[in-house]
């Protein structure tokens, strides 16, 4: 399915070293502008003496948010190649940050590609990942007396269940996958109607349960 994406688990170093120069590559599941600030710090942190602490990182598909950043090397050097071995082991939601340590012997444009590429491809390599797929939140409105069916066709179908209030007006929030939410909604309305999903349309009301698609801050 072409909104299935994969993403790393957890985080993951790597290291190359050339003519004295030393790269320590860092690899982070990140899943925001925010986080990806957040771990810069952490590498910062950690090497404050560093003169360049390049880095790339993509975000979902559905974001279409990506940035490379050689941070003082020339043009084209690190940020890049460092993108371009997240595109080469087709990852989302992730970011590599490497820092060099000059070691006194200059290593030239193709050097410093090279560099970059091999420390963030063993960062990389390092990694766990799982396949995720696109969501689309949906907030569930429910009558008491339909709760413990709810609940069973929910789980039938594996959709995950992210909040859940039993007020004066229950509701759960729950995330369809992007590409088959309608079927899935139509699956639910066909079993509390009891008739085939073929007949579920839309716009098919049922009685006591309503659909309402919503944004998650």
């Amino acid at each position: 399915m072409e909104d299935i994406y994969k993403i790393p688990v957890g985080t993951a170093e790597g290291f190359y070293k050339e003519k004295g120069s030393k790269f320590h590559s860092y690899a982070y599941a990140v899943w925001s502008v925010e986080e990806v600030e957040e771990k810069l710090e952490e590498i910062k942190k950690l090497h404050p003496k560093a003169r360049h602490i390049c880095y790339a990182y993509r975000l979902r598909p559905v974001d279409q948010q990506f940035r490379v950043n050689d941070d003082g090397e020339p043009s084209g050097t690190a940020g890049k190649p460092i993108f371009n071995q997240i595109m080469s082991a087709e990852l989302h939601v992730i970011l590599v940050g490497v820092v060099r340590y000059f070691g006194g012997t200059k290593l030239g444009a193709s050097g410093l590609i090279r560099a970059y590429k091999t420390a963030a491809e063993d960062a990389i390599q390092q990694l766990e990942t799982v396949e995720k797929y696109d969501t689309l939140p949906y907030q569930i409105n429910f009558e008491y007396g339909m709760m413990g069916d709810l609940m069973n066709v929910l789980k039938q179908l594996k959709i995950e269940l992210m909040d859940k209030q039993f007020n004066l007006k229950p509701h759960l929030i729950v995330e369809f996958r992007k590409s088959t939410y309608l079927r899935q909604i139509n699956k639910i309305k066909a079993h509390f109607l009891g008739r085939d999903i073929e007949d579920i349309e839309e716009d098919t009301e049922v009685e006591g349960l309503e659909f309402l698609d919503i944004e998650i801050e």
